[in-house]
């Protein structure tokens, strides 16, 4: 079956074009295709229907997507969820909601309880909490601050791509995996071992997990 993953949480973002075979946990990535961060709305739409194109696929052939459901821009996500919601719909088939946070965890090697760590600006970190072993379970997602971040880390291991992050880590005696910035082979593959475990969810339900407030929720003055 042909699977779609999108991810455009970030300042860049991406699109992979896998094969998967039910039964089998991985995928064959056929191409990956990358996305400048500013022109998401411009690119996505297009740049999907040339990858089809290039590869003889038609939208017709997909039978799934995995997408990036947050954290990261506020825009990014809404134009990433905006377009599997409406293919997903059209074509009815299967969507898989992936965390970055989660294809942060599972880029890396180890195994046991990790703190998945990505840069939220503002002097704030994304932080996800995991147990992993043959799955990833999901302990927390939070937003913290770097002296939060620090205290929470004591103890366990954290894995982040942010070399800002890996660096006040280490400072504080925290043990640090450096890993690469997950791209979307690695949420293809998380969204293939949703759909193999039927872990989906419907466009109308589909949204996006921002952790953050946006900043008209947190600076609008509340009614009288």
């Amino acid at each position: 079956m042909l699977l779609l993953a999108i991810d455009t949480s970030g300042k860049n973002g991406g699109i992979a074009l896998a094969l998967a075979t039910p039964g089998q946990s991985d995928v064959e990535i056929v191409e990956v295709v990358p996305l400048a961060g500013g022109t998401f709305s411009a690119q996505l739409v297009p740049q999907i229907s040339a990858l089809l194109e290039k590869h003889g696929y038609s939208k017709r052939d997909l039978a799934g997507f995995a997408v990036v459901s947050g954290p990261g821009s506020f825009t990014g996500l809404r134009v990433g969820l905006a377009a599997i919601k409406a293919l997903a719909e059209v074509l009815r088939k299967p969507i898989c909601s992936v965390s970055l946070l989660e294809a942060v965890a599972r880029s890396c090697k180890a195994t046991g309880r990790v703190l998945a760590a990505l840069d939220a600006g503002r002097s704030e970190v994304y932080v996800g909490d995991y147990q992993l072993d043959f799955q990833s379970h999901l302990r927390s997602e939070r937003l913290l601050s770097r002296q939060e971040f620090v205290t929470e880390s004591k103890g366990k291991s954290v894995i982040t791509p942010d070399a800002a992050l890996a660096e006040i880590a280490r400072a504080a005696g925290i043990q640090v995996e450096p890993i690469n910035y997950p791209d979307s082979r690695v949420i293809a593959r998380l969204g293939w071992s949703r759909l193999e475990r039927g872990e989906t969810v419907s466009p109308e339900a589909l949204d996006a997990n921002y952790i953050r407030r946006s900043d008209a929720e947190i600076f609008s003055k509340p009614k009288p």
